[in-house]
């Protein structure tokens, strides 16, 4: 019984090979945020994606407006 919780402890890799082994070799190093500067952020992102459906938004408009357009030449 003792020898599979050793060979199970072994097997598993540990956390600091794993935090070693990226990608890129290195990582930024971790800045620890205020749940200010973590609020502020969150804002900011989610003006970003307000923005992009807003601009979705109005495209889809237009193109329900060329497509009004479209069935009144049509008809004529």
């Amino acid at each position: 019984m003792k020898l599979k919780s050793t060979d199970q402890a072994q097997a598993l890799p540990s956390t600091a090979t794993t935090a070693v082994t990226t990608s890129t070799g290195t990582r930024k190093a971790w800045k620890k945020k205020t749940p200010v500067e973590v609020v502020l952020e969150q804002i900011t992102r989610l003006q970003e994606d307000v923005a992009a459906k807003e601009e979705q938004l109005k495209s889809k408009r237009q193109l329900l407006k060329l497509e009004e357009a479209r069935k009144v030449l049509e008809s004529s």
